[in-house]
């Protein structure tokens, strides 16, 4: 005799049921897309083909622990030749990526050896733990900064380095902390972010919309703890759509490197469907113009790609028009993950910067 189905049970099957229509119209063209994806791939002048990811050596690599019991992952390392004086650089990721979207820039600062290196990964994000219940927070992420902060760093001066959600969480961390700029913090580096107005941005669809369809991402909002398994199944059915979508949205660069494209996919892949939607209220009210006003004593430098889709440049010329005295540095042909696109110049950036402080 068949069980009565609970309202949960109810709900899943109606996201289930919306998630195989999507799926089904995404794969209708699998064949098409899958040519299309092995002929990017296969590209012998990509520059990053032989390069290793997710391998990043680091001196000491633990565990922080956040008042909620969320367990946040942290790596350090060391400056091998110290130089006084020096800031501790924190690096802070975006959203559906992970401490990795920082590659080229901590291998850089590693080789210099004279600067030490804080990376997390986000809660819900690569090795760090996921909330149990309730939606992700803009100011939690901010608290989280502080928290790894005065765990790792909790002396001398701080350069803090966020890429989208991530220049968000410093936002979040001044609103919260003023007094740190200016006495701790005495650089902030702000990639390809917003200071508010993204609910006019397109920042949630490569990581959630190509994968599953329009239908289901208006129900995820409210069922997705129901449907979660489902709907990351339906994700990585259609891998090649999400592929070509992160190559669309993520990069700028009319032939970008294919390495890199499956690099940020992967990253996207690893961010569950039930964190995604969980960060959608925070993301979508995000404003926190008045909070910059933190950082005008400070130096700041402003990146941005001149073809970001997902936070356009006019988003960074906005805090830029706050901040008059912030350098700003426009990146031609270049998308969101400008830090990885076109690492060489983001590295001269901020090398110019570190050194002028």
């Amino acid at each position: 005799m068949p069980r009565p189905r609970t309202a949960a049970g109810r709900v899943a099957g109606v996201v289930g049921a919306a998630v195989g229509v999507a799926a089904a119209g995404l794969a209708a063209g699998v064949v098409s897309e899958r040519v299309l994806v092995r002929r990017f791939k296969n590209d012998p002048t990509d520059r990053y083909a032989g390069e290793v990811f997710d391998q990043q050596p680091y001196d000491r690599a633990f565990e922080v622990e956040m008042p909620d019991g969320t367990d946040i992952h942290v790596e350090v390392v060391e400056p091998t030749r110290p130089v006084a004086g020096h800031p501790t650089v924190v690096l802070v990721h975006g959203f559906c990526l992970d401490m990795g979207t920082f590659h080229f820039q901590r291998k850089m600062l590693a080789a210099r050896g004279d600067y030490r290196v804080v990376a997390y990964d986000q809660p819900g994000h690569g090795r760090s733990g996921r909330l149990e219940t309730g939606d992700y927070d803009l100011a939690t992420l901010g608290g989280t900064l502080r928290r790894v902060i005065d765990e790792v760093a909790p002396e001398g001066p701080l350069v803090l380095v966020g890429h989208s959600m991530g220049g968000m969480t410093i936002m979040a961390l001044a609103e919260l902390y003023p007094e740190l700029f200016g006495d701790r913090v005495v650089g902030t580096v702000l990639m390809a972010t917003s200071g508010g107005l993204l609910a006019e941005t397109k920042l949630v669809a490569p990581a959630l919309l190509g994968r599953v369809g329009a239908p289901v991402l208006y129900m995820m909002s409210n069922a997705a703890r129901y449907g979660g398994t489902v709907i990351d199944k339906a994700r990585q059915s259609t891998s090649n759509v999400a592929w070509l979508l992160t190559r669309k949205y993520g990069f700028g660069t009319p032939k970008p490197s294919a390495a890199l494209v499956s690099y940020v996919e992967t990253m996207n892949s690893r961010t569950s469907a039930d964190t995604v939607t969980r960060y959608l209220r925070t993301l979508a009210t995000h404003s926190r113009f008045p909070a910059l006003a933190a950082l005008a004593g400070t130096p700041v430098l402003v990146i941005v790609g001149d073809k970001d889709m997902i936070t356009p440049v006019t988003h960074s010329e906005e805090i830029v028009r706050r901040l008059p005295h912030a350098e700003f540095v426009k990146i031609h042909d270049s998308g969101h993950v400008v830090m990885l696109e076109h690492a060489d110049e983001v590295n001269a950036a901020l090398q110019r910067f570190l050194e002028a402080l």
